[in-house]
């Protein structure tokens, strides 16, 4: 299998709405609960400041993505924040570390100086090592920040990494 990380075209948005869904549901990751349509898909990832996709070229299917933004304004601009999302089909085939080297350089070619995580949920181990294998550093731990699907609480590790 053979993947690139590009930027995102308007032919791939019904692929990543699908796999941005498939990790809401999942209820174990993202903070959101509201699924995407095609038409606040299509807004959301337009508003990003960078949107990727990896694709499997051997048959352009889009396998994960990433959104890269803000994490705030002002005198903290400088920090974005950004989140990825694997096709359940494709995970385990390190497409998000492919993923997240690509971030890192958009990032910087975008101006921002630290990529900040503010989520990272502490059982979310795979995410968690690969963080730490590319360079990020924990800042800590919030104690019972994050509301799994099924309503119980688990706590949230912050990552930044500079750029």
């Amino acid at each position: 299998m053979s993947i690139i990380i590009r930027k995102y075209i308007e032919d791939d948005l019904q692929d990543m709405i699908t796999i941005w869904n498939e990790v809401v549901e999942d209820g174990i990751a993202f903070p959101q609960e509201e699924l995407l349509s095609y038409t606040t898909g299509n807004e959301f990832f337009e508003n990003q400041t960078y949107c990727a996709v990896a694709e499997n070229t051997e048959n352009g299917k889009i396998m994960g993505l990433y959104i890269l933004h803000p994490n705030n304004v002002g005198r903290c601009g400088h920090i974005c924040n950004a989140s990825y999302a694997v096709s359940s089909e494709a995970r385990g085939l390190h497409i998000g570390e492919k993923l997240v080297k690509d971030c890192l350089l958009q990032g910087n070619l975008h101006g921002f100086g630290v990529l900040q995580f503010n989520a990272v949920v502490e059982s979310n181990i795979h995410a968690r090592h690969l963080y730490e294998r590319l360079g990020f550093v924990q800042l800590g731990v919030i104690p019972n920040g994050f509301r799994m699907k099924d309503g119980h609480y688990e706590n949230i590790c912050p990552y930044y990494h500079e750029l």
